[in-house]
């Protein structure tokens, strides 16, 4: 897939349809940078918002993919088969997001036992208390460390070698 392609073809729809970037972006509900980005090849829009450019541009979503206008048009059941992946697609990205913010909430809750126990060290050395102290800070940058690495390519190439191990192929992203 030709990302600069795609986007000068995004590009030249737009300006066939005399819109600017601010109308379409409005229109789309995301901002001007972010249809900025697609027009360059930068970044490329979600699946779900891909059928909506289709259906605002009138451009089979297959024209889209290839950056470039086709003879044929896309029927009404392969324009519900693009939603129903869109769907799928989102509902992974949500179930994977929520499971992130879990792992930040964690981080959080034992970040805030650390500083907290900083304040009521005991008088006397405990080891116990020493123990706490580094477990809280541990698991605290651990999962900030996981934060990192999931939300980066390295996790969307971890994600997908475990997709594979789990005989899911490329369903994760």
């Amino acid at each position: 897939m030709n990302h600069q392609k795609i986007g000068a073809f995004l590009k030249e729809l737009r300006r066939e349809k005399g819109v600017t970037q601010e109308q379409l972006a409005e229109t789309l509900s995301v901002s001007r940078r972010t249809v900025s980005r697609w027009e360059t090849g930068s970044n490329m829009p979600d699946l779900d918002i891909l059928v909506e450019i289709a259906d605002y541009y009138e451009v089979d979503i297959r024209e889209l993919f290839d950056g470039e206008r086709r003879p044929e048009h896309m029927d009404k059941d392969m324009k519900e088969t693009a939603l129903k992946m869109a769907d799928y697609s989102n509902e992974e990205k949500q179930a994977y997001m929520k499971r992130l913010h879990g792992f930040y909430i964690m981080a959080l809750i034992a970040f805030a036992v650390y500083f907290i126990s900083t304040f009521f060290e005991p008088a006397a050395p405990s080891a116990l208390f020493d123990f706490m102290q580094g477990l809280m800070l541990g698991i605290c940058l651990a999962m900030i460390i996981v934060g990192i690495l999931m939300t980066g390519e390295s996790g969307k190439r971890l994600r997908k070698a475990k997709a594979r191990l789990l005989g899911k192929g490329e369903l994760l992203t």
